[in-house]
This record gives structure tokens, sequence and C-alpha cells, in this order.
């Protein structure tokens, strides 16, 4: 490697480590690209192995697949996302049905706790 002095060569420097490091760029994609991308992860492909085989960086194509389902409005994430009432009515449910387990045992310690 070259030796370069601290003050008379530091352009020179410079000059040496920009031919050394090639400037990275981001690059843009298309729309139909990305579809495509898309429709190898929904044909069952995994999102390394789609990004291992075009050179693209797997949290662009997870930011694809995020931004994707969000903007469409898939039947899998749209059923995630609850209203408030929804909430609040399963949450009711799930406490009935606690409270009639609850009940349950502790009739069945009542009968199981007898003496012979």
């Amino acid at each position: 490697m070259a030796q370069f002095s601290r003050t008379r060569d530091s352009n020179k420097f410079a000059k040496f480590m920009e031919q050394k490091q090639p400037k990275k760029r981001h690059r843009k994609y298309d729309a139909d690209f990305k579809k495509e991308v898309l429709r190898m992860i929904e044909s069952g492909r995994s999102v390394p192995d789609i990004s291992q085989s075009l050179g693209i960086g797997s949290n662009l194509i997870y930011t694809w697949v995020k931004r994707s389902r969000v903007s469409s409005g898939d039947a899998k994430f749209r059923d995630t996302v609850l209203t408030l009432d929804e909430e609040k009515l399963l949450l009711h449910k799930r406490i009935k049905e606690l409270e009639m387990e609850r009940d349950i045992l502790k009739k069945a310690v009542g009968i199981f706790s007898r003496p012979m």
C-alpha cells in the first residue's frame, strides 16, 4: 500500500481512497419488479433465497411485503387488526370462559377433597 505523509499528501490520500472504495448508490426498483418478488414469496420461496438470488437485501424485501399487506388490506393482516369494541367483546368472552373453568375446578376440588 502506498505511504502518504499527513500534511503534504492529504489530497492524494483522499483521491486514493475514493478510487479504492466505490460509492454506494441506492438502487430504485420499479413496481413490476417488486410485484414479481412478492409473487415469488406467495409461491412459497423464502425471503433469504430470493434476496440471495436477486442480490437484494432481505430487509428490503420484508419492507416491500409489509407495505403491500398494509396497502392492499391483506386478509391475514386485516384480521389481526381489531377495533377497540371488537377487542373488548373478545376479552369479555374470554373472562366468562375463565370464570366457568374456575367454577368447575372449585367444584372438582370440593368433590375430590371429601374423605372416603
